[in-house]
């Protein structure tokens, strides 16, 4: 076996397998009718507000206790909170093909999935993207501890115990250089970058092993190591 080889592929889930945006438009939508409830302040305005907020960095945080403090000091932030977190999506897109090449590449190597992220949050986002079957291992950061997010080495190798293949023949494909491509190369995986959702400009200072427009460029590169 060619050390070039891949036998096993894992997928970051945000900005990879769909785009972010999606949840976050629908969360906020559903976020500002409840605030709007309780609040002579408008459905619309609670709506923008957050929308603002989460344009300047999802993972800033504080974005519904400064909507709050420029909106209505007087409402419950953690039950504003506690609404966002419940939020559960009947459906969200995949990127467009994604299904029909998650099928395609699952029928010759198994895949895994790596996310992090409140575990009723991104439970809810894998549940109305359809996805869990195609993958053989999925690990949820913030199931083995917060603190343990990508780029820590813990979730990868969890993945890879999960998955029964060594790092030198798994690629790990996602969207964060700081996260996915650090810390896939922690524990010595190869990692395709792609250059989709809020940080597709962000440049890497770990070299991804291949820099690609989206999930389905990397998947056609992959399907090139890939003996079938």
């Amino acid at each position: 076996m060619s050390t070039d080889s891949v036998r096993a592929v894992i997928f970051d889930l945000d900005d990879t397998l769909y785009l972010q945006q999606s949840f976050l438009d629908a969360a906020w939508h559903h976020v500002a009718e409840f605030a709007a409830q309780r609040s002579s302040v408008p459905r619309e305005a609670w709506y923008e507000k957050l929308s603002l907020y989460s344009s300047q960095g999802s993972d800033r945080g504080g974005i519904i206790d400064r909507a709050v403090a420029d909106l209505d000091p007087s409402q419950d932030i953690q039950l504003l909170v506690d609404r966002f977190r419940s939020f559960a999506p009947e459906s969200l897109p995949l990127i467009d093909n994604v299904e029909d090449a998650l099928t395609a590449l699952h029928a010759v190597v198994p895949l895994g999935l790596i996310t992090d992220g409140d575990v009723t949050i991104q439970r809810a986002k894998i549940a109305a993207l359809g996805i869990a079957h195609h993958f053989d291992a999925i690990v949820i950061s913030d199931e083995i501890g917060r603190e343990f997010r990508k780029p820590h080495p813990a979730p990868f190798r969890a993945a890879l115990e999960a998955l029964g293949v060594p790092a030198s023949h798994v690629v790990y494909v996602g969207d964060r250089p700081e996260k996915d491509v650090a810390g896939a190369a922690s524990v010595g995986m190869r990692a395709i970058r792609v250059r989709t959702g809020e940080y597709a400009a962000r440049e890497s200072q770990t070299l991804p092993w291949h820099d690609v427009a989206d999930v389905l460029e990397a998947i056609k590169v992959l399907r090139t190591y890939i003996a079938e």
